[in-house]
């Protein structure tokens, strides 16, 4: 095992649910060949030196799984065994400490406590028996993180190289109310047709992480530059001139001097602090203008073809007197009315309320927000008569 850093292997980077389609996008602008795609997430063949840089600039992800042994088990004493062959006394420090998660489907196992305390012990045993001590374990995903995969018979062990996950992007000291996760908000951002140039108007902005995200995003900001720990530096053969030279990149390629107008506005004034707070903390506090009022006296730059993100509560499924209803109906006239020219975009997890807009979507999105099934609705604006192909405001890839 000492030679992992070095040794390619089937990495899988895990993503919530519908997120895959913009993980890979990514995934390849950094310069990977993808095996496959599928709902939660993609696979790769990389070292685990490889994973380094993955885990510093992805925004769509959760974890880097980088797999040391695919085998069979058909019960937790072949589990045992299997784990226990294997040379955890060259990956993990004995004087360390690391965590087991798991995705397990096998009839053997009524909760996946016993299938990690399994693997728990073959490590533990093992690296007791080659060095006569014994790391330490437990829940906190801070150290060296081992995930097992078991579906049937068929068992996967992996570390990750994460550890703790990658869709919080750590610059979210004060999460506000109801926030939206940090990897859905980037893919998000991904999913519309701003060119990361033109005006990003995001009204009811409450604890700013739309707002944010677009300005790292202008600004190639990565995630990595928030964070200074990772599962992959409490692995045995960790290298970490490899991590500060990921890291100088990363330093390197922020665009300093940019010119975009990021807009972020809240009823809240309590909404509107939090959101100045985490903004300074990502950096970006300078590039976004924060000011508190109704979302429909948000400033909206004339004649410059930008995008207008609401998300707004979804509410409950509420009869036909509910304020929301009327939100959503201002919602509509709001962009219909202040935001020619621009393409609208409303995120909801309520399809009911999404009627009262009064907009014909050009397109849905879909999304889950946790376990929400949520839709991105796309409006395009248009200021007079729809506008020619070559006029509208091309995405940026």
């Amino acid at each position: 095992m000492t030679q992992v850093f070095h040794t390619k292997s089937k990495v899988i980077i895990t993503c919530n649910k519908r997120l895959s389609s913009y993980l890979a996008k990514e995934v390849e602008e950094l310069g990977y060949d993808i095996v496959r795609v599928f709902p939660t997430g993609v696979e790769l063949n990389i070292t685990l030196n490889e994973c380094i840089k993955l885990n510093l600039n992805l925004r769509c992800a959760s974890q880097v799984l980088y797999s040391l042994k695919n085998f069979n088990a058909k019960n937790p004493e072949e589990l045992y065994e299997a784990l226990y062959a294997m040379e955890w006394e060259e990956l993990i420090d004995f004087a360390g400490y690391f965590s087991v998660t798991s995705n397990v489907d096998n009839d053997f196992i009524t909760t996946p406590l016993f299938a990690n305390l399994k693997v728990k012990d073959a490590i533990v045993d093992r690296i007791k028996a080659k060095k006569g001590m014994r790391p330490n374990s437990g829940a906190d995903a801070n150290k060296a993180v081992v995930h097992l995969y078991w579906k049937g018979d068929d068992a996967t062990i992996f570390v990750d190289t994460s550890g703790e996950t990658l869709s919080k992007h750590s610059y979210r000291k004060i999460p506000g109310k109801a926030p939206m996760l940090e990897a859905l908000a980037a893919s998000v951002i991904m999913a519309t047709n701003w060119d990361k140039k033109s005006p990003f108007v995001n009204p009811m902005c409450g604890s700013g992480t739309l707002a944010i995200e677009a300005a790292l995003l202008a600004s190639n900001r990565r995630p990595g530059l928030f964070r200074m720990n990772y599962g992959f530096m409490h692995l045995i053969g960790y290298e970490e001139e490899v991590f500060f030279a990921e890291r100088r990149i990363l330093k390197d390629q922020v665009i300093k001097d940019i010119d975009v107008q990021i807009i972020a506005t809240d009823l809240s004034a309590d909404a509107v602090d939090i959101s100045q707070k985490n903004a300074k903390t990502a950096g970006v506090d300078q590039l976004i203008q924060f000011s508190v009022c109704d979302f429909a006296d948000t400033p909206v730059p004339e004649k410059a073809n930008g995008v207008v993100v609401f998300n707004p509560e979804y509410g409950e499924r509420l009869g036909t007197h509910s304020k929301l209803e009327i939100t959503y109906k201002r919602m509509g006239d709001f962009m219909k009315t202040q935001c020619k020219g621009y393409y609208g975009y409303i995120f909801t997890g309520n399809p009911d309320l999404a009627k009262k807009i009064g907009l014909k979507a050009d397109k849905k999105i879909e999304f889950y927000n946790g376990k929400l099934d949520c839709r991105m609705l796309e409006y395009e604006l248009y200021d007079g008569s729809r506008r020619p192909e070559n006029e509208r405001p091309q995405k940026h890839t």
